[in-house]
């Protein structure tokens, strides 16, 4: 027994250097972390159970029988984060580049297998050169694998992709089946294509940074949902997402504790505001001075400014929040707004996360641009999240809810749970300008003064439309609240709102109009 258990830890010993100490030297040199460096900056310390520590690849063609690492290039198990479970792969590029083959992908396949067994969130920490070409469609195989159990485990458990390296080809359509991905800027990039055969093909002369960073993904494709200056910011921000989200699907997002009061009056907000109703403010600024703490835990931050999407508490809930943006685009809808918004209204939806709307939204943006490329069928999408979510929905008008807009954003049309506004909320089919333009076109250019004539018809149409009352009256809010009381009611309703139980009808899925 003494031989044995001496050459069982001789073989975890070299299962534990990957690829050799020159390689891992070589992946410090470039200031990163190996598979399992990452893996402990991620999970408690010592929580983690490695699995097929000792597994080989099975390939013989081009000497490959010759090297055969331990572990095949990744590192799969189980640990926690905040006490809870979570799945783990983390790709060691120190062994043939963190390739995928038959037997790397066997391992990602059964930890995500597991996943759906015990309900516990997938984490993938990516860092690799794409498929093991000496393996050949096998190792394609592997991916499509994965691909399925990527697609089965959507809406079940949480699905988290890493990109701590390289990441092109086939390889991108993994985590782009996840719910969120985070990227570090100067080392980590994806694409379908390299800048070789893009040159090649388009000849467009491009970096691999250009093509596909962290920067390109997070602000141009949307792609990435996080960004970050290294791996260690990068890992610890995936810990803080965990704590907003449930485990799996059948369980409630985890309470966080506060020392933040329920009744505590948001005094800021009576002058935030302005009286110009042209005139931008920060939304932010609105969803912090109503949180817990001010903590807001912003999703793709960069992309489509022009609405807000993220994670934060009120009274220790974990709540998903979109907000419109009037300092960015005034607020308008458009294609890349609409996809951000639902995407992240349907991730809520899936994982039973509570949804806060602060709508201040003068409309979807107009243009032959915007239209060409699809806002109708794009629109739809947001539209589509909001009426099929069945998590408690609550929206807060802080102003502008004009046209359709006021629709798509929860509106009480569409089953929302709990719809308030502030006394400066103007809701209404359009603007002021564009309504009488429409209604006293006639009348303004018989008119001796036509602009005095049309802001005496524009300011009858504000002092009839511009606010919230009628809405009130007809019950499409339910209250005109003050805008001190955004966070009591909020907290209030959301307790309140813990027993709901809504369904749709029976389907086998629905059709978003992607």
């Amino acid at each position: 027994m003494k031989d044995r258990i001496k050459e069982l830890r001789s073989l975890k010993a070299e299962a534990l250097l990957g690829g050799g100490q020159a390689r891992i030297d070589q992946q410090h040199a470039k200031g990163k972390l190996i598979a399992r460096e990452r893996i402990d900056v991620l999970l408690d310390p010592g929580s983690f159970t490695e699995l097929d520590m000792l597994a080989r690849h099975r390939s013989t063609r081009f000497g490959l029988e010759k090297q055969r690492p331990l572990g095949d290039g990744v590192v799969t198990g189980f640990g926690t984060i905040h006490g809870r479970t979570v799945c783990v792969f983390s790709q060691d590029f120190t062994v043939f580049g963190g390739s995928l083959s038959e037997v790397h992908a066997e391992k990602i396949v059964k930890l995500m297998d597991h996943a759906i067994k015990i309900g516990a969130p997938v984490i993938g920490l990516n860092d690799s050169g794409g498929a093991r070409i000496q393996e050949g469609v096998v190792s394609l195989g592997g991916y499509a694998d994965i691909f399925l159990r990527n697609t089965m485990a959507s809406g079940v458990v949480p699905q988290i992709s890493v990109i701590l390296g390289p990441c092109a080809g086939g390889a991108v359509y993994s985590p782009a089946l996840t719910d969120f991905i985070f990227m570090v800027k100067g080392t980590s990039y994806m694409f379908v294509t390299g800048p070789d055969v893009v040159k090649t093909v388009t000849h467009e002369e491009v970096t691999h940074e250009e093509l596909g960073g962290a920067d390109t993904h997070a602000e141009r494709s949307g792609v990435a949902h996080f960004t970050y200056d290294n791996e260690v910011d990068c890992l610890l921000a995936v810990r803080k997402l965990t704590s907003y989200l449930p485990l799996n699907n059948r369980e409630t997002p985890p309470l966080r504790p506060t020392d933040d009061a329920s009744a505590r009056m948001c005094d800021k907000l009576r002058t935030i505001v302005p009286t110009n109703p042209n005139q931008p403010y920060d939304i932010k600024e609105v969803i912090r001075d109503v949180v817990d703490e001010a903590d807001f835990f912003e999703v793709h931050a960069e992309f489509a400014t022009n609405i807000i999407c993220g994670f934060a508490t009120l009274d220790g809930m974990p709540v998903g929040i979109v907000a419109n943006q009037p300092a960015s685009l005034a607020g308008v809808l458009d294609i890349n707004a609409s996809v951000k918004g639902a995407r992240f209204v349907r991730f809520c939806d899936a994982f039973g996360i509570p949804l806060i709307v602060f709508e201040d939204v003068p409309g979807f943006l107009p243009g032959t641009d915007q239209e060409w490329r699809g806002i109708i069928r794009h629109g739809a999408k947001l539209l589509y999240a909001f009426c099929e979510a069945t998590v408690p929905k609550l929206t807060v008008i802080t102003r502008k809810a004009y046209g359709g807009a006021y629709d798509v954003m929860s509106s009480k049309h569409i089953r929302g749970d709990y719809n308030v506004a502030w006394p400066t909320a103007e809701i209404a089919v359009m603007g002021a300008k564009g309504a009488v333009e429409i209604l006293y076109r006639k009348e303004i250019a018989d008119a001796a003064d036509k602009a005095q004539r049309s802001q005496e018809l524009q300011d009858a149409y504000n002092d009839q439309f511009a606010n919230p009352y009628e809405a009130a009256e007809r019950g499409y809010v339910d209250d005109v609240i003050e805008p001190q009381e955004t966070r009591t009611k909020l907290i209030r309703m959301l307790h309140v709102l813990r027993t709901k139980e809504d369904t749709n009808p029976w389907k086998k899925h629905g059709n978003i109009p992607l």
